[in-house]
């Protein structure tokens, strides 16, 4: 019963957010990530934007809707230790992706249907045998 009544203590402590606030943010968090998509930005430029909107998108909703602004830092280092570690993948694995992306030669498997020989020209039948296999005794 003690225990009840100090934890409706501390969930009286702080104010409930404006969550119709939050919802309008998230809301034009989420248009601006529609304009920037339709811009004629670089990938790169588009791409940094667009998590970095996704990344201001989920701090809200983890501020306000899971209440992490309202708990201790423990749990703060709880949630943060996720993010670390998806940065520290994403870090590992750009210089793959970067030399990926940035390739600038075809490769014989990516063209489909192109075969050696003149442009336009249909490729060869292969050319059946002159005589069947004789067996031999």
């Amino acid at each position: 019963m003690a225990t009840e009544a100090a934890a409706h203590q501390a969930h009286e402590v702080h104010a409930e957010p404006n969550y119709i606030a939050i919802f309008i943010y998230l809301a034009v968090l989420t248009g601006v990530e529609l304009l920037v998509y339709a811009m004629g930005f670089s990938t790169v430029i588009k791409v940094g934007l667009l998590v970095a909107l996704a990344l201001a998108k989920a701090v809200l909703v983890a501020m306000y809707f899971m209440h992490l602004s309202f708990e201790r830092r423990g749990l703060w280092i709880i949630a943060g230790i996720p993010m670390v570690l998806v940065f520290f993948c994403y870090m590992m694995l750009r210089p793959d992706l970067s030399a990926r992306a940035w390739t600038r030669s075809h490769h014989a498997e990516e063209q489909v249907g192109v075969h050696e020989g003149a442009e336009g020209a249909a490729p060869a039948a292969p050319a059946p045998d002159a005589a069947p296999a004789q067996p031999q005794s």
